[in-house]
């Protein structure tokens, strides 16, 4: 068992999963560089009115992504919700602006090993 610390430290923070309906294609600057159909969606709410403190984050297989134009980087971030985050750059493009759980915590495990890409390096379209 690895659960995550975080909702016991702060109990009005949610962090929910769901699969997505939508189409999400992902694309930096025209390069398509992540196409699927099986996306899983990522929402936190925290406060009394659940109110959500970041838009819907897309958690894109790495079957559905040109991982051949991703180069990992030594940077790496904390979530007391989802765990270590590990990063990937874009060749020849924005650095550090892909990130993925490989080993996140078990309320978070639909994430696992999946690819999330930073809104403001990216063209992300959910259709």
């Amino acid at each position: 068992m690895n659960p995550a610390p975080g909702f016991k430290k702060y109990p009005g923070h949610r962090v929910e999963t769901r699969p997505s309906s939508a189409h999400v294609r992902v694309t930096c600057h025209g390069e398509l560089i992540a196409d699927t159909r099986e996306a899983v969606e990522l929402i936190e709410s925290a406060g009394e009115g659940k109110k959500t403190v970041a838009p819907v984050v897309y958690y894109i297989p790495r079957k559905d992504v040109r991982m051949d134009r991703l180069v990992r980087s030594s940077h790496r971030t904390h979530c007391p919700f989802k765990g270590d985050a590990a990063y990937f750059s874009v060749a020849g493009g924005p650095e550090n602006a892909v990130w993925s759980y490989e080993a996140p915590y078990d309320e978070m495990r639909a994430i696992k090993e999946r690819l999330a890409f930073y809104p403001e390096q990216f063209e992300i379209e959910a259709s």
